[in-house]
């Protein structure tokens, strides 16, 4: 190599490594610019998702449909097609058929009140030749833990054998060469209790926990399998010296939560809320190392709720409390630092194992990669932001990754972890509310997601999600659609609650968006379609009459030709409803309110989407949709207004929605834009998921005039295009809001959902080029 080459590479390396101090999104960058000075490398696979299975789909027949059921954790065949999850909701380990990764089918379950309880709860499983391992907490209280593991045939799901744990188990983990298992015995502590001496809550609390070392052997069936115990503390109670000298918080009640195991059967046990990793030789059962995580700051974070994605808060010298651990190597090991109850540090870190110190640390990044995404959780950023919860690593085609997944803002995170003290980067994977499992399948080229939090009554259920490593450079996956830009020497804009869609006149590549009362204040924000995928590049915050920043509930933008914005605004009852008028610095300058007999006919659905032509006389129009109808006009049919700028006057026309016979369903409409010499408009249900049936574009000729007084006259409409179809091809959770619509200055038709903020919803935006507005309306420019 030259000394040139040399130097080149060195200043890389400090690159890398600077950026790995503030984050990873910095490091990311740093990568692809070399990339782009070595052009002879390829550019890296990237995962697409495959499908998305609700596993109350593999509810037992006779079950009703809005029960409870989760996915947590994931375990596989040996051959890869056969996945095993824990449903501690419902107490059962369910089985999926993944033999054909794009259509997963439910298998069928196994009740565990079939092999002891029905309170019995799975809380870990993992599969070895054609045996299924299941640790289950049958403890009756926190004072009296109990657990046993459960040995279940693969092929006909009955049990062949049972063991004692001794306490109540947490995780599971299976070595490489398969001779052992460790089960993290967590005696976990009740929060409700308050020891002598200390808060409500606090450690310590005995019974303290222990590892259990299942010793398989080679070739041993189950009734020749035989458990150890390693204890974490003394026989009488006391600190073990190893414990004690590495500062763990209480090390007379470690409560070990999660295991991992490397090639060298060296055993990684986390003490999350000891925030303490203690390392042992499998086969002799011995203690080789104990060690605290430590401390972080972190710097640049959001950690006030109020409705504002403000990054420039701090946490200082913050408890890692690590959960989940994996081996990078034999020598270095990652942590998701979710952090338990004094600490978390919205992030994860890789350890030496020999000096038990932080090798690496992601800082900030790990956060402001879910601002950038659009799926940060304000309501969390007080708490620990997005708890970064499950950690695994897996080999594909010659490259480690390791994947980290938030439990709060619904990712998991990808990263290249070939150099371990230097991770890069690669791409954020989305999945449903509360990933708790990450299963990589790396003989398949797969990785397997399962969710923990399910909620029947806003529809969004739990799930295992499914992703394929692509083949082949520039592959370039569905998700994410939209983003916002990568500027390693600022934050990121945060967004999220797209609800609205404007071409913003003059611009080919450039529409506006606005964000809604999820957040505070109101901010419009310019969004580049010329990249794949779109960029949010710029952010223009509302303000009052008096330029102070105002909160909208706005539910509808127009960017006008003559300047400024045209803004529907919702409220919470009708007379909330108003148009308001931006100039292009986003001052209000304009508001226009419902007439008062209109108003007084809304709920809390009105105001939905806001578009504006010029008429033959020079005069501005403006067209707003009302989601729902009101009160007094025909059932099914909802109102689409037509404001004459100069005069000052409403008049409204009629629009007739389809019909739904689903119990909890509406429909109604959530977007509107003029296409030519008609309207078009979004109509919508509120179903989501496999549920989800209408998420249409129809058209209306666009009237010339204002509606003549009396009866409603409603305008016949036409199906353009089918959205659902758009939505599904994702193969996510199909979402609820379709809510924004424009056709862009180079002729497409754009579409995006509204992913609520993460409230009640997975967070996931999907943005859409549905392709040209002769393709989609039928329109030509």
């Amino acid at each position: 190599m030259s000394p040139k080459s040399k130097r080149t590479r060195a200043a890389l390396a400090a690159l890398v490594v600077a950026a790995g101090t503030l984050g990873t999104a910095g490091a990311a960058q740093v990568e692809q610019s070399h990339r782009g000075q070595q052009q002879h490398q390829q550019r890296p696979s990237l995962f697409e998702r495959t499908a998305t299975y609700p596993v109350f789909q593999n509810r037992p027949a006779d079950e009703d449909p809005e029960a409870g059921t989760v996915a947590e954790i994931s375990s596989v065949s040996e051959d890869g097609r056969t996945l095993v999850y824990t449903d501690a909701v419902a107490r059962r380990i369910g089985f999926l058929d993944i033999a054909d990764p794009d259509r997963p089918r439910g298998s069928g379950t196994l009740s565990l009140d079939q092999l002891g309880d029905a309170e019995d709860e799975p809380t870990s499983v993992t599969v070895v030749g054609q045996y299924v391992l299941v640790v289950v907490d049958t403890s009756a209280g926190h004072a009296r833990p109990t657990g046993r593991l459960d040995v279940v045939s693969l092929r006909d799901r009955k049990r062949v054998a049972s063991f004692d744990l001794g306490g109540q188990p947490d995780s599971i983990t299976l070595s490489k060469d398969k001779r052992y298992a460790a089960i993290a015995i967590e005696n976990e502590r009740d929060e409700e209790a308050t020891p002598p001496g200390r808060d409500e809550g606090d450690l310590p609390q005995t019974p303290a926990g222990f590892v259990q070392i299942l010793d398989l052997g080679r070739g041993a069936t189950p009734a020749q399998w035989r458990t150890r115990t390693v204890p974490l503390t003394m026989a009488d109670g006391r600190a073990l010296p190893a414990l004690a000298k590495a500062s763990i918080s209480e090390p007379t009640d470690p409560e070990p939560e999660y295991a991992s195991i490397n090639s060298r059967n060296q055993l990684a046990v986390t003490l999350q809320e000891n925030n303490g990793v203690v390392l042992i030789d499998l086969p002799t059962g011995r203690i080789t190392k104990a060690f605290s995580a430590g401390t972080a700051s972190v710097r640049g974070i959001d950690t006030v709720e109020d409705g504002t994605i403000d990054q420039s808060g701090a946490i200082e010298d913050v408890p890692r409390e690590p959960d989940a651990v994996g081996w990078i190597d034999d020598r270095y090991l990652a942590t998701a630092n979710e952090g338990d109850w004094r600490g978390g540090t919205r992030g994860w870190s890789v350890f030496d194992s020999r000096t038990g110190r932080p090798a690496w640390d992601a800082g900030n990044s790990f956060e402001r990669l879910a601002v950038r995404h659009g799926l940060h959780n304000e309501g969390r950023a007080g708490k620990k932001g997005p708890e970064p919860e499950g950690i695994a690593i897996a080999e594909y085609d010659g490259v480690p990754y390791a994947f980290v997944g938030s439990e709060r803002d619904n990712f998991v995170a990808v990263y290249d972890v070939s150099r371990p003290t230097r991770p890069v980067f690669r791409q954020l994977l989305p999945a449903t509310n509360g990933p708790e499992g990450l299963l990589p399948i790396s003989s398949r080229g797969l990785l397997a997601v399962s969710s923990e939090e399910d909620d029947a009554e806003a529809g969004v259920r739990a799930s295992v999600s499914l992703f394929r490593l692509g083949r082949g450079a520039g592959h370039t996956p569905s998700f994410p659609s939209v983003v916002s830009a990568d500027d390693a020497h600022r934050a990121p804009i945060g967004w999220g609650a797209l609800g609205a869609l404007s071409a913003v006149p003059g611009q080919r590549h450039q529409l506006c968006t606005v964000t809604d009362a999820a957040y505070s204040p109101t901010r419009v924000l310019t969004v580049d379609t010329a990249r794949r995928p779109a960029v949010i590049t710029r952010e223009l915050t509302v303000t009052d009459a008096d330029g102070r920043p105002v909160g909208y509930d706005a539910e509808g933008i127009h960017a006008r030709p003559q300047g400024g914005f045209w803004l529907a605004v919702e409220g919470e009852k009708g007379a909330d409803n108003k148009l308001v008028r931006l100039d292009a610095r986003g001052v209000t300058r304009q508001v226009v309110p419902l007439p008062a007999d209109i108003a007084a006919g809304l709920g809390k659905q009105g105001f939905e989407g806001v578009t504006a032509i010029t008429d033959r006389h020079g005069h501005e129009i403006v067209w707003a949709a009302l989601q729902r109808e009101v009160t007094g006009d025909p059932a099914g049919v909802v109102r689409l207004g037509r404001y004459d700028v100069t005069a000052g006057t409403w008049s409204w026309f009629g629009y007739r929605l389809e019909s739904t016979t689903t119990p909890g369903d509406w429909i109604g409409l959530s977007e509107i834009t003029v296409v030519g010499d008609r309207l078009a408009v979004i109509e919508r249900d509120k179903l989501n998921g496999p549920a989800a049936k209408v998420k249409r574009i129809h058209t209306v000729d666009l009237p010339t005039s204002a509606a003549p007084e009396g009866t409603l006259r409603i305008l016949p409409k036409r199906l353009a295009h089918d959205v659902l179809t758009d939505l599904r091809a994702t193969n996510g959770w199909t979402q609820e809001k379709l809510e924004g619509l424009t056709v862009g200055g180079d002729g497409h038709v754009y579409a995006v959902t509204d992913n609520d903020g993460l409230d009640d919803a997975t967070g996931e935006t999907v943005f859409l080029d549905l392709g040209t507005s002769r393709q989609v309306l039928g329109h030509r420019r």
